[in-house]
């Protein structure tokens, strides 16, 4: 059974015609696009509008048939489908190892609803247990930055390729990823403080953000709200 696909079908029924949709990033969100597009392309969506979250989920979406525009253009979202890479009980997440988090979260701040799709698998009791913390940074001080975070209790790296090279986001920034030992005990004050440093553009940690989060397991699809 795939599981991303079917949390993703099951999100497209929260999408109405007339809507602006946010397009997340990754792998569960291209079943969601998929979906999409074919309810489109048949007819039964109408008169709606989409904001991509990366350049990959762009070409997607063209392909598909959904019209894009522009946030700027758009206004507010009614609602935005995307992906996690964790997700604890309290619906908080870490997302970004698609190298798409700044886009994603500006999207998600300007949605009335922001619907999270994963597999069971996602699903942590503590944010930071199994996948490191990405963090995008400007290139200027980069290894300063490096060396600042290694101070807040993990093991901190600049996000390079297999050539070595540093990995770029869409908007041409480097990133640092994190790895907590013992997870993050306090996401609420680790986000206050990674966002006061000087040279740091954004981090993957989602507080409060998500308003549902769908959830597919080996039995069946889960819903789950605050």
């Amino acid at each position: 059974m795939n599981l991303k696909k079917q949390a993703a079908l099951q999100a497209v029924k929260y999408v109405h015609s007339g809507q602006r949709i946010g397009l997340g990033s990754g792998s569960t969100v291209s079943y969601f696009i998929k979906a999409l597009g074919d309810l489109v392309k048949s007819g039964d969506l109408v008169d709606i509008q989409a904001v991509s979250t990366s350049d990959e989920t762009s070409i997607q979406a063209q392909d598909s048939g959904i019209p894009l525009v522009d946030l700027d253009h758009s206004g507010n979202l009614d609602i935005t489908v995307d992906g996690a890479d964790e997700i604890d009980h309290n619906l908080n997440l870490v997302k970004g190892l698609g190298k798409a988090l700044l886009r994603e979260k500006i999207v998600a701040a300007h949605s009335n609803e922001f619907v999270i799709i994963a597999d069971e698998s996602k699903l942590v009791s503590q944010l930071g247990d199994s996948v490191p913390l990405p963090i995008e940074v400007v290139k200027f001080g980069i290894d300063a930055q490096e060396k600042w975070l290694q101070n807040l209790g993990c093991v901190a790296e600049i996000w390079r390729s297999e050539d070595g090279s540093m990995l770029l986001s869409d908007n041409g920034n480097p990133f640092i990823r994190c790895w907590f030992k013992d997870g993050i005990k306090d996401p609420s004050t680790l986000d206050k403080i990674i966002k006061s440093r000087v040279g740091i553009i954004e981090h993957g940690l989602f507080l409060g953000m998500a308003t549902r989060v769908i959830v597919a397991n080996m039995t069946e699809v889960v819903e789950l709200t605050i």
